[in-house]
Parts: structure tokens; sequence; C-alpha cells
């Protein structure tokens, strides 16, 4: 059995799933993207290659392997993308909730089913199908759960608007000791540069009480403002457009003071180990081709 825990985005990783790219299958045509980011890479022909994400995610394996962390990985399908396990559910405290993703990719939590069997069914947990929810959008942090969403009229007009409010209020039933602090996200369809696909494309909270956030990606400036206030300006990293766009926010804490980062982010890099953090640099550049990044590849399941 899983004994499930998860109270924070930064207490020591003790159990996680992470992606593969064993058997992305072919690039994918226009009309089967996702996301503007991915658009972009396919029509620019420099989308990326299996063997070199195969690489990349196998370099984040290791580094898990050297913090001593219990990996799970989902099982093959053939010629689909399994990368973003983030997307298909994510935990909090001791509930695992199922996504209510985007249903092209329906198969991608059957690929974890021998995970789930080690869960208590009680602890399972699928909220109404009109209650849209990917836990890129979701953090918990203590007394909170931060929930990326998008309240415009027109949420069903973007593909890349993946939780709403219903799942918002979800989350304040199944938790209602927790303050369940929504924040209206920045959304297109077409301009990579203008899209907070989810809350973690955006913002991101660290141990030792930082937090790295691009300010564009909000759409209410109060919101935004809070969660400046809340952290304090001095702890939070501001991200610029191009470095939201290439995912500097989307880096992962495996515990308060180590942090996996991309080697490139160099100013990012060089202010965490500023700040006190070990940093475990990976190359990633060719997953963030398709809007994710490391926090988008792992599904924690156990934090002490």
């Amino acid at each position: 059995m899983i004994k499930l825990n998860i109270k924070d985005e930064a207490s020591r990783l003790k159990a996680v799933v992470l992606g593969s790219a064993n058997s992305n299958g072919p690039t994918p045509t226009l009309d089967e993207a996702y996301d503007p980011k991915s658009k972009e890479h396919i029509q620019a022909g420099t989308y990326p290659k299996q063997a070199d994400m195969v690489k990349e995610i196998e370099a984040v394996a290791k580094v898990f392997e050297k913090y001593d962390v219990k990996v799970y990985r989902p099982k093959e399908i053939e010629d689909y993308n399994q990368i973003f396990t983030r997307d298909i559910a994510f935990v909090i405290e001791d509930k695992f909730i199922k996504a209510n993703i985007l249903p092209d990719r329906d198969q991608e939590i059957d690929a974890i089913k021998h995970v789930i069997d080690q869960i208590p069914s009680e602890n399972i947990v699928k909220f109404p199908e009109d209650a849209h929810v990917e836990g890129g959008d979701v953090m918990p942090w203590n007394d909170y759960i931060f929930v990326g969403t998008y309240r415009g009229e027109d949420y069903a007009n973007y593909i890349t608007a993946r939780t709403n409010m219903k799942a918002v209020t979800c989350l304040q039933e199944l938790f209602p000791d927790k303050k369940v602090k929504s924040f209206n996200l920045k959304k297109s369809n077409t301009e990579a540069k203008d899209n907070a696909l989810h809350l973690d494309c955006c913002f991101q909270p660290l141990g030792k009480g930082k937090a790295i956030i691009h300010k564009e990606g909000f759409l209410e400036e109060e919101e935004y403002q809070w969660l400046v206030d809340f952290f304090g300006k001095e702890n939070c990293f501001h991200i610029t457009k191009e470095e939201m766009y290439h995912m500097n926010s989307n880096v992962f804490s495996i515990s308060p003071e180590v942090v996996i980062s991309e080697k490139n982010f160099t100013r990012l890099n060089t202010w965490l180990r500023e700040q006190g953090f070990t940093v475990e640099e990976v190359p990633y550049a060719e997953i963030a081709k398709q809007e994710g990044l490391l926090r988008c590849s792992t599904l924690p399941l156990v934090r002490s």
C-alpha cells in the first residue's frame, strides 16, 4: 500500500510518478496539438525528437535515484505522449484526485493503474464530469490550496483553459479546513508568450519561503499582488515573459533545500544558489517545447 502524504510543494520527496517518453509517437499534426507552443514548434519543424526527450527524462530519474526517491513509471502505451503525469492526477493530504482531463488523454490514467491499485479506494476521488481540473493548476501549500483557473464567460473557447470554478468549489468541499485561493490566469490559444497554461507556468512556491512568479500570467493584478504579499516581495523571483515562455517557474523541489532545474535557466539558477538552494541541473529544453517542464512531468505521492 502507498501511504499518500502531500501537504505542500517542497517537503522532502519520498515517492513520485515520473512520466515516460519511450513511445511518444510521431510529431502531431497542427490539429492534434493542445497548446500554442507545441503548434509553434510543429510549424517550425523543431518539435522535439523522442530520443532527446528520453534522455532528458532519464536525467531526472537519475537525480531521484541520487536522493533515494521511490520512482514509479507509467506502463508504456505505444505512440502516446505520457510525459506530463502532473496533468492526469494530483495528491493533497492522503487523497488521490483524478483529473478531468482533455478526452484525448484518457488512456494516460490507465497506464498508472499499478500505482492507483496500491492506494486505498476510499482515498481516490473523481470530481463530477463538469468540474474540469488538471494537476498543473493545483498547489497544496500547508493551510492553503492555490488553484489556477479561468473565470471568463468564454472559457469553452479556450483549449488552454484547463481548470474551472466548479473544480475550485469541489476542492473547497473536499478540504473544508483549507483555504482554497483561486487565481484568474491569462489564456491564449495562439500566442505561447501570452498563455499561462497552468498556474505552475507562471508561479511556484519553493522551500525557505521563496517563490518564482510571472506578473503578466495573472489577469487580476490584485491576485498577483496577494501572492507577492503572502511570500514577501524580497522572497519572490520575478521572471520575464521570455523566461516564462521557457518555463522557468516549472522547476521541481525534492526538499526545502534541493531544486531540480533546467540547465539553461542561468539567471534563476544563480538566484537559487544565492538563496542557499542546491540546484540539480538537468537538460530539459526539448520537453519544454510542449509547454511543460519538470513540475509537469512529476506526480508526487509522498513527501515527509
